[in-house]
């Protein structure tokens, strides 16, 4: 029997569990199942050569992960343009005065180059935080609300990362969540402290992306601003870039918005399920005919409750599906975003509605790529 490509659309992880029975190599007869019921850590991992260019077309068997050091196997695979939650938090303090217009066109510029179903919204800071473009996906409204007359003040960067991440956890309707952030200086205005952000970062599950446009005139302060931006990325699986020039902003931009358009979506069920607070670390490596370099999310504290790190906690699941053939229109069960993940042709998807009536059945069959009952 032959199998093809499914994809499960629009769980929200922060909100359902998933209980899942796949059934593997069916025969006509007797067909043998496995059944499964765990949280999963969902990783978005952006992959490159030594060369620095994006590579694409891996396979679910080039990856491996592990996680505090043990190997993980690989539940959930997915190399798709999914639509993402982003947060434009963008420098407004006096010393980005003379760099605000080429800015805000290359914060533009990324919009117009990402997904159109990203959703964006616009936060301005100096030594105060606020939200300009509240999230839209309309960039006629991003254009307003980015233009700026009003430079001055200090640098709040890590109260701004904060803001964003607390507005994307309320406001946020796709499953992937990020953050770049667009700065001049060190942090001089904050009431959170690095530590704070640090550690908010780890829970959050939000990818944090940057363009510093540093001033090496004081060396000490660039060192420390760099330090900051450096750990944030590398902690949440974010990349930050120090253009030489600001005439080099654009092509950044642009950059970033193909990355993030061109990441793998990877789950696994941790060997430890154990949801004692603990910092899990993980390493993804990639295979290739050539050296690879896998960036994504250094680790995840696996709390319990409400997930904001990219766990899939157990709670309840509705599930909307529709199959990879452009034929068939959609099959949808709840209001949810779209996550599309690869599963086998035959399909049996159990969730439990525990109390809530989101879902219209306790009981789900996948369809087959012509539109019938798998």
């Amino acid at each position: 029997m032959t199998r093809a490509g499914w994809t499960l659309d629009g769980v929200h992880w922060a909100q359902w569990a998933l209980v899942l029975t796949a059934i593997v190599r069916p025969a006509p007869q007797d067909i043998p199942t496995f059944h499964a019921e765990a949280r999963l850590v969902v990783l978005h991992a952006t992959v490159k050569n030594d060369r620095g260019e994006l590579v694409t077309g891996l396979t679910r068997d080039a990856f491996t992960v592990y996680e505090d050091g043990k190997r993980q196997q690989i539940t959930l695979f997915r190399r798709d343009d999914v639509p993402v939650s982003i947060g434009l938090l963008i420098d407004n303090s006096g010393s980005m005065r003379q760099k605000r217009v080429k800015v805000e066109a290359a914060a533009l510029a990324f919009v117009r180059a990402s997904n159109p179903l990203d959703e964006v919204f616009v936060v301005n800071f100096a030594d105060k935080v606020r939200v300009d473009v509240p999230m839209t996906s309309d960039v006629r409204a991003l254009e307003n609300g980015l233009a700026r007359v009003d430079s001055i003040g200090g640098t709040a960067m890590r109260d701004a990362i904060d803001a964003g991440e607390r507005y994307l956890s309320e406001h946020a309707t796709r499953d992937r969540r990020v953050l770049l952030v667009v700065t001049d200086g060190n942090d001089n205005a904050s009431t959170s402290s690095s530590t704070q952000i640090q550690r908010l970062a780890e829970e959050r599950g939000v990818s944090i992306y940057a363009i510093g446009l540093l001033n090496n005139e004081d060396a000490s302060k660039a060192r420390q601003a760099k330090h900051e931006l450096n750990r944030l990325a590398e902690t949440t699986g974010g990349v930050v870039y120090y253009p030489a020039d600001l005439d080099e902003i654009d092509n950044v931009a642009l950059d970033l918005a193909h990355q993030i358009r061109n990441q793998y979506t990877i789950a696994y069920a941790p060997a430890n399920q154990a949801l004692d607070g603990s910092y899990r670390r993980i390493k993804v490596t990639a295979s290739g005919t050539q050296p690879l370099t896998v960036h994504t999310r250094a680790g995840y504290r696996a709390t319990p409750g409400r997930s904001t790190s990219g766990v899939v906690s157990r709670s309840d699941l509705c599930v909307m599906f529709r199959s990879s053939s452009p034929s068939p229109q959609p099959r949808r069960f709840l209001r949810s975003r779209p996550l599309p993940i690869a599963l086998p042709t035959r399909i049996r998807l159990a969730a439990t509605a525990a109390g809530t009536t989101s879902c219209p059945t306790r009981r789900i069959t996948a369809c087959s790529s012509r539109g019938r009952p798998a």
